[in-house]
């Protein structure tokens, strides 16, 4: 894998009008539209789909694009060989290989998106690019040709959940970006009742890092994915695996910490009975009468309330507590019943002490929650 990825002789490319005549590339920076000739490129040499600034990744490796809570677009150089490591592992987990039909939803300018396609082309799958497609129109693709494997966000699924359709004959979706909560999980069960749901975590920066299945307790994140070593130190997860990146491309120096061959994203979580249980970014941490609070766990628990369709939960100054957190959401949810379930589960520290509904939800290109914008639109920046 020095040179970059190889595509497999059986594999074939499909996009929102159907098959696609595809040969290699050129790599460099490329257009991500029209996806399928991006996804050429990919297979050509050094490459970078989307993003600004002159092309730093050499021989063997690539650029990708993360996004986070800020918006602002992060590149990221890794080795193609750090991908093609993983691309064996799961060929054996999820059965890809020739004509297993994959779908993607998201732009190739994410990193999810293009390590399911490209991850599809190396084993030989048919590899359908659907990023094209509004989310009712996705779901009616994956339903009339016959998908067996979809790599999705949750936000991704949801839009598609709300979209309403075809029952899906899904037999694995393998979910990356964020954790399923327990009201989208059952609407997936519904949607594509006989897929096998996988959720991986992981970064850009550290690719897989767990993976869970049916077996997994309620509210873990899996177990370490093969080859992955997990550390905690004082509740900060670290990692080292064959999967990590090699840095930031740019000015930006990004948040990811290196130390003696193990990484940090700067999340922080626990391990029990050889699962990962996570709690939330270090860096949106607060701390309320002296506890430290994360607001990812609570923003997870509303999720899973009746009417809740989304969900932030955000700090606010307090006189006496330092701060306080407030919940904004949108759906058609009870106001009491939110606020005493969440006193019920959290206590009336941690649980939000009041709920502002919205119309709109302000969304990045990732399809995170835009917390920046929310506030703005809250009147609070």
């Amino acid at each position: 894998m020095k040179d970059g990825f190889r595509m497999h002789p059986q594999a074939r490319v499909f996009d929102a009008r159907g098959q696609v005549e595809f040969a290699p590339g050129p790599g460099g920076v490329l257009d991500e539209r029209p996806s399928a000739l991006a996804l050429a490129g990919a297979f050509g040499g050094p490459f970078r789909i989307g993003g600004a600034g002159v092309l730093q990744a050499g021989v063997g490796a690539f650029e990708t694009l993360t996004s986070g809570s800020s918006g602002q677009p992060r590149r990221i150089v890794r080795s193609c060989a750090s991908w093609a490591a993983s691309f064996a592992v799961n060929a054996g987990l999820f059965g890809i290989g020739p004509g297993v039909r994959v779908a993607v939803l998201g732009r190739l300018v994410h990193s999810l998106a293009l390590y399911g396609a490209v991850e599809g082309l190396s084993l030989g799958a048919e590899v359908h690019l659907l990023d094209d497609l509004r989310p009712d129109r996705q779901r009616a693709a994956l339903a009339a040709r016959g998908i067996e494997l979809l790599y999705a966000t949750p936000a991704q699924l949801r839009l598609m959940v709300e979209a309403g359709g075809a029952t899906l004959p899904l037999g694995r979706v393998l979910v990356g970006g964020s954790k399923l909560d327990a009201g989208l999980r059952a609407a997936l069960a519904e949607m594509a009742p006989a897929a096998v749901v996988h959720e991986f975590y992981g970064a850009a920066e550290a690719s897989f890092i767990t993976l869970s299945g049916p077996d997994c307790p309620e509210g873990s994140v899996g177990r370490p994915y093969a080859g992955v070593e997990i550390a905690l130190e004082a509740g900060e997860i670290w990692v080292r695996s064959p999967y990590l990146f090699q840095g930031y491309a740019g000015d930006d120096p990004g948040g990811a910490r290196w130390r003696d061959g193990w990484l940090s994203v700067g999340e922080m979580g626990r391990m029990e009975g050889g699962f990962l249980y996570l709690q939330g970014r270090a860096g949106r941490m607060v701390t309320v009468a002296d506890q430290n609070v994360f607001p990812e766990e609570i923003e997870a628990f509303l999720m899973g309330l009746p009417g809740v369709a989304r969900a932030a939960v955000l700090p606010r100054p307090d006189g006496l507590r330092g701060v306080h957190l407030v919940a904004v959401l949108m759906g058609s949810g009870d106001t009491a019943a939110v606020l005493a379930a969440g006193r019920a589960a959290f206590g009336s520290l941690k649980a939000p002490r009041a709920v502002h509904w919205v119309e709109d939800w302000p969304m990045l290109a990732s399809g995170k929650t835009d917390l920046a914008a929310l506030e703005r639109g809250m009147g609070w920046r």
